[in-house]
């Protein structure tokens, strides 16, 4: 699949537009060619793969890429040596678990866990996902499940991934491997259960034709969870008032 169609932006009238995307993608795979170069490897997330399963354009103004943990520091010196800098001097971020790079108002992200620590990129995330063509080169996207597994988590007042989850399952749900992604949710499998319930909603016909669908949303369990509260699986902001001290009464 040649994905060229799917992440240009049309170019306006004076065709700014189309050399922004130009820039963007010497700088994108200026970055990718660097990476195996040096024997790194990488998926592509994001928007980008979003638009690789549903086939349809995201709006995306950064390039995200998936590494290994031992890999961080090696892919950050990378980044550098492309001449980008650290996006922390602009706008501070949390480090655990991305770099954000930047250079000429085109940014590039790389990850090597969870924003929430559930857990850490391993090799499954770099090597099961297709490759597919990307503007002329073959480029490896992370996995559908390990896609949907990470946009579980993020149910926020100010963002929500669950529509991108929506149109995935969706767009893959005859091939997408349901053991694999249960198993890999563990006791987190009532978060994919409630997504579930929502594209029964949406969609009633086609979650009847898929059993595994229905056999999943039979069996969530809601065992006692153990170590970080579940909210902060969510967002570690102070968000659930089960959590929170209730607030004194004036007198």
């Amino acid at each position: 699949m040649n994905l060229s169609s799917l992440n240009s932006s049309p170019s306006n009238s004076n065709g700014n537009s189309h050399a922004r995307k130009v820039d963007e993608w010497s700088i994108y795979f200026e970055v990718m060619r660097e990476a195996r170069e040096r024997g790194i490897s990488f998926a592509v997330g994001g928007g980008f793969a979003v638009a690789a399963y549903t086939k349809h354009r995201q709006t995306t103004k950064d390039l995200d890429l998936y590494v290994l943990p031992e890999e961080r520091e090696r892919m950050i010196e990378l980044l550098r040596h492309c001449g980008l800098a650290d996006y922390y001097e602009v706008l501070p971020y949390d480090r655990n678990w991305i770099f954000c790079s930047h250079r000429d108002d085109v940014i590039v992200d790389v990850m090597w866990s969870m924003p929430n620590q559930r857990t850490q990129v391993d090799s499954q995330w770099l090597t099961r996902g297709p490759e597919l063509e990307l503007h002329g080169e073959m480029v490896r996207m992370l996995p559908v499940e390990e896609l949907i597994w990470a946009k579980l988590y993020v149910l926020q007042r100010d963002r929500c991934d669950w529509p991108d989850i929506l149109n995935l399952i969706q767009a893959t749900a005859e091939t997408l491997d349901w053991d694999y992604l249960v198993a890999r949710l563990g006791d987190d499998v009532p978060l994919l259960a409630a997504v579930l319930t929502v594209y029964g909603w949406l969609l009633p016909d086609e979650l009847l034709k898929l059993p595994v669908l229905v056999e999943i949303l039979a069996r969530p369990t809601h065992r006692k969870p153990e170590g970080t509260p579940r909210e902060q699986l969510l967002d570690t902001r102070p968000w659930f008032v089960a959590g929170l001290q209730p607030v004194e009464q004036e007198k």
